[in-house]
């Protein structure tokens, strides 16, 4: 079957150095329902949180010994609002959407009632959203869409040319090509060109090398915590 991307979001996970400050947030502020909170498949001390975001998707929260001891500066780790900066390959914000008005509205009643300020609604064309933080410096936001997004009226050739794209590189990433599981392609080798996953360069390599069916085999962890 060929698919053309991915089809959503299955889950987002945020780091936390408190699982019940943030799982307190998200159940009641934000109204996610807890349905998964275990050890962390292969991660010693880990812990993983899972809430329903819908049928498919979730956010997550991950808390790791020593996290505490990790600083955390608006400017460097967070944005600390919408338009505030951070490092580089950092999460900015975090957009939840609502189907429409009412939803909007809604939820910032909802934030509001808990004690924490929701600033908006605010316009952006082919969105409405409300602002608002959440534990440990995020920056959160809810939208709902407002209309279709048209490339041909929201995609800027003035910008596109200040990123320094080609025409060429903007015809190919207003149209990707599909992908296809019909023919499997072979893990390609370690390029320290290309992103990779922040393991050690030998056990990367390692893992690399390792044939898929090992490594589903030797990483999966298929059954819940709680027996039946």
């Amino acid at each position: 079957m060929n698919v053309q991307h991915p089809d959503g979001i299955h889950h987002i996970a945020i780091m936390s150095a408190d699982m019940k400050a943030q799982l307190t947030f998200f159940t009641q502020v934000m109204g996610f329902p807890l349905v998964g909170l275990f050890d962390m498949h292969g991660v010693p001390g880990g812990k993983h949180a899972f809430l329903q975001m819908a049928d498919d998707s979730f956010f997550s929260v991950v808390e790791m010994d020593g996290i505490a001891e990790i600083p955390s500066t608006i400017g460097i780790t967070h944005a600390g609002t919408g338009a505030g900066k951070c490092a580089a390959g950092v999460t900015q914000h975090i957009a939840f959407r609502v189907p429409d008005e009412a939803g909007l509205t809604g939820m910032q009643n909802r934030i509001r009632s808990h004690g924490v300020a929701a600033i908006g609604p605010i316009g952006h064309g082919f969105c409405k959203s409300i602002y608002f933080a959440g534990p440990e410096g995020l920056t959160l936001e809810i939208s709902y869409a407002v209309s279709a997004v048209d490339p041909a009226r929201w995609v800027d050739p003035a910008v596109l040319a200040q990123c320094g794209f080609s025409a060429e590189e903007a015809q190919a990433m207003l149209n990707p090509a599909p992908c296809s599981a019909a023919s499997p392609v072979p893990q390609p080798a370690y390029d320290e060109g290309k992103p990779q996953l922040a393991y050690p360069v030998a056990t990367l390599k390692a893992i690399l090398g390792a044939p898929d069916a090992a490594i589903t085999m030797q990483g999966s962890y298929n059954d819940p915590p709680v027996p039946a």
